[in-house]
């Protein structure tokens, strides 16, 4: 066959204790060389198990019916995955397809150097001549992924590697053994704006300049926009609507393909009414000046300063949004807003008391509320929904009584769109939005003038996105409760914030309405955090390419 990939009618169920679940439910997909395919839909939808199906990586627990079937491009006749046995299966492993998987961090081992786990492919398959020879490979195929001074890095670790860096390793493995097809499942997902923009920059290589065709498996529409040649839509185990990028942008024809496209935040659309300047006048719940804050050195090493003479404030009912790329200081800000994390130098205000590095008064508690960036791991698993809602009452109001109390947790799950019958559910019995909803009940329950929140959505699929935005939008201005909204995500800051302060390397790079410092960005920084964002918009993201500053050399690797 002359496609790389084929799948026909796949069914896959999986057999858990409460009976049978139906994930895939008859999936048509294929894939052309040098074709990119993305497969989108929200989380549960079957796009990760499909996915695995390709490669034969799903679990003994799983029922498969249907055909998976690689072919190298020609008119040789393609193999079944499904009916290969083990041995083959180990030989189409990169060698016909190969997986680029979320967390970089976690797909790599962590004691090993990244040469060895390159060459480790080489090894298995027989390939690459001499232990000199594939070492020459693997500093080679580092080369061509972009990784600086790869004759060096090559020894490396990947605890020495950045985010970025460790993602390009991850894609130099699964070229390494010539394969046509690349299955990346999310590979932008935990990464910045910019290192995102230098990923899919290298995506578009993997097809320019080696051929290689991806099955890509995304939420970000932006994504989407800027690497795809074709879409397929999955809802509830089945593939609803498929079609060329463009078409599908432009006149998506299936309910559920609108719905999701209406929920992309998009960048440049306007957003939040504008602040005007800040008012002098105005209350301000955090005022800093200056501030430093310093982790120690461990074993006789040099401490880090995090965040180097930043100043800033926030006034009452206003909203300000933090953005950077991961290490720039923002979540070290909103922890030593709250008290989590010393000051070392400068001074912070918060309610007109002054934060010390010797003292963390206890007379601000219930002013604050936190909602963290994890919504899994934010909870508590061996405790109720109720009882995480009701745990700041039970500290600080516990003379309110039970009663009043279980009354006050279920007003304030209706408050965040949850049914009160949600309240005796455990954790992981909520979906991902849900257990997000519950924890900005949480936070909301002493009902405290300020509100932290850490990017309270990067983990969230597009359509729950919105609808979280659309909720913490809709009780701050009931509430008026001012907010330090932390992301490094553009689009959604701008939908949400009244002020922008954009942070880099411990220190404010711009600041200022959201109209003025993402509309109009000045500094240098600030522009390569706009062009490094993917618009969904194939037409626009198409003609921005071209002068995108990656071109430019501005975003460096």
């Amino acid at each position: 066959m002359t496609d790389l990939l084929r799948i026909e009618d796949l069914h896959i169920s999986f057999a858990t204790d409460a009976g049978t679940s139906q994930a895939v439910k008859g999936v048509n997909l294929c894939v052309a060389p040098g074709e990119v395919l993305a497969l989108v839909g929200e989380s549960g939808s079957g796009k990760t198990v499909t996915a695995k199906s390709v490669l034969g990586l799903l679990p003994v627990t799983a029922t498969v019916r249907g055909r998976v079937l690689l072919g190298d491009g020609t008119a040789d006749p393609a193999e079944d995955v499904l009916t290969a046995p083990p041995a083959r299966l180990r030989e189409l492993r990169g060698t016909h397809a190969a997986a680029v998987f979320q967390e970089p961090s976690t797909a790599l081992n962590p004691v090993f150097t990244i040469g060895w786990q390159l060459t480790e492919g080489l090894r298995a398959h027989g390939r690459g001549g001499s232990k000199a020879e594939r070492r020459a490979l693997a500093v080679d195929w580092l080369d061509k992924v972009g990784i600086p001074d790869p004759a060096t890095r090559v020894d490396h670790y990947p605890h020495q590697l950045s985010g970025g860096q460790k993602q390009r390793a991850v894609i130099a493995m699964a070229l390494a053994l010539g394969t046509k097809l690349i299955v990346a499942d999310e590979p932008t997902t935990a990464l910045d704006v910019t290192v995102q923009a230098e990923i899919l920059e290298l995506l578009h290589r993997c097809r320019t300049d080696f051929g290689t065709a991806v099955l890509l498996i995304t939420h970000n529409m932006g994504v989407v926009a800027d690497l795809a040649d074709r879409v397929a839509v999955m809802s509830e185990g089945e593939v609803v609507e498929q079609a060329p990028v463009r078409e599908l942008f432009a006149a998506p024809a299936h309910p559920y393909t609108r719905k999701l496209l209406a929920a992309v935040p998009v960048f440049g659309g306007g957003g939040r009414t504008e602040a005007s300047a800040p008012d002098d006048g105005q209350q301000k719940v955090v005022r800093a000046s200056r501030l430093v804050v310093d982790y120690p050195g461990r074993l006789g090493r040099k401490g880090f300063r995090a965040v180097d003479g930043v100043s800033f404030e926030i006034g009452l009912g206003e909203v300000v949004g933090l953005v950077g790329e991961s290490g720039s200081g923002k979540t070290t800000i909103g922890r030593a807003v709250a008290g989590l994390a010393s000051v070392t130098g400068g001074r912070l205000d918060v309610f007109g008391e002054q934060l010390t590095t010797r003292r963390r008064t206890r007379g601000r508690a219930g002013h604050i509320g936190f909602v963290f960036q994890d919504p899994a791991t934010s909870f508590n698993p061996l405790l109720t929904i109720a009882d995480s809602i009701a745990e700041p009452l039970n500290v600080h109001r516990r003379e309110l009584g039970a009663k009043a109390i279980r009354a006050e947790t279920e007003a304030l799950l209706e408050s965040v769109h949850l049914p009160r019958s949600y309240a005796d559910r455990y954790p992981h019995e909520l979906s991902g939005g849900q257990r997000q909803r519950a924890a900005l009940a949480r936070a909301l329950a002493l009902r405290p003038p300020l509100l932290i929140a850490d990017e309270p959505t990067s983990a969230l699929d597009v359509s729950v996105q919105a609808k979280v935005l659309d909720l913490f939008t809709e009780l701050q201005q009931e509430l008026g409760f001012a907010a330090l909204f932390i992301s490094h995500d553009l689009a959604v800051v701008e939908q949400v914030a009244d002020r922008v302060m954009v942070l880099h390397r411990g220190r404010i790079a711009a600041s200022g309405s959201t109209a003025q410092v993402l509309g109009s960005p000045q500094d240098d920084y600030t522009r390569r955090l706009v062009a490094a964002l993917p618009v969904p918009d194939p037409v626009r993201q198409a003609r921005r390419r071209p002068l995108d500053a990656l071109d430019e050399g501005v975003v460096s690797t």
